[in-house]
């Protein structure tokens, strides 16, 4: 289900080819609650993210290399959105996205307390579903299940 990557390339009038744009059948986003912190912000889209590399190898590339020769490690295939939305746009976004079965991380406002991954899990674990107070969510799937999924957020600014 991963994504429809294109290769090929387009041979101009003028003979020389270009890369055809790669399209991605599939979309990863971000929706964080737009009263966060900046901070807090960029804390939550790295921790979301993560959950999305780790269950999705195969949205991960090849590690990266400079002309000298040294390594870096790999990254997304794809471009990662990032939208923002009140905690109402969340919370509707949150349902909408688990109505159409999308797996998804999630953080909450209880994490900013902890500082390890057994209290993080402890901390959700102790929240009824409804009555998590969400900051953010990530999400991979369908493009337009995503796109219905975070219908009335908005392109992080």
């Amino acid at each position: 289900m991963e994504t429809d990557l294109r290769h090929d390339s387009a041979l101009h009038d003028d003979g020389s080819l270009e890369p055809t744009p790669i399209r991605f059948g599939t979309k990863i986003a971000v929706l964080l609650r737009d009263d966060l912190l900046n901070w807090q912000r960029l804390n939550v889209t790295a921790f979301l993210v993560s959950g999305i590399a780790a269950t999705n190898p195969e949205l991960v590339g090849e590690p990266y290399a400079d002309a000298d020769g040294h390594g870096y490690l790999p990254m997304f295939r794809q471009p990662v959105l990032v939208f923002a939305g009140s905690s109402q746009t969340l919370a509707s976004s949150f349902t909408r996205a688990s109505d159409r079965g999308l797996a998804m991380s999630i953080f909450t406002s209880d994490l900013f307390r902890t500082g390890n991954d057994r209290d993080n899990r402890a901390a959700v674990r102790a929240v009824p579903r409804d009555d998590l107070d969400l900051v953010g969510l990530a999400l991979h799937g369908p493009r337009n299940t995503v796109d219905k999924a975070l219908k009335g957020a908005r392109m992080h600014p």
